[in-house]
């Protein structure tokens, strides 16, 4: 589970930081996209490998299980992607 959520980071960051590259100097646009999604990708990683831990008994990743898997992984980090946007007037992307 560790190696899925490190790997779930890695991508993300690696993904946000080529998009925003284009924008802005490479520099700013990797700190951007650290500051951008940590706390939302790590809470969204962990309620996917929980949801399969739960529903499987174990790290099993199967076919029936992977659409609940990224229902919780939508809904997780919603609460705190709504109050940054609202709260800070910050947007996580």
């Amino acid at each position: 589970m560790s190696l899925a959520i490190v790997n779930g980071l890695l991508t993300s960051i690696a993904l946000e930081t080529v998009i925003l590259s284009r924008q802005m100097a490479l520099n700013l646009a990797f700190k951007t996209a650290i500051g951008m999604s940590l706390i939302s990708m790590v809470s969204m990683e962990l309620a996917m490998n929980m949801v399969d831990v739960a529903v499987t008994g174990g790290a099993i990743l199967t076919l029936w299980v992977v659409p609940l898997m990224l229902l919780a992984g939508f809904i997780t980090p919603l609460p705190y992607n709504y109050w940054r946007l609202k709260a800070l007037g910050k947007a996580c992307h």
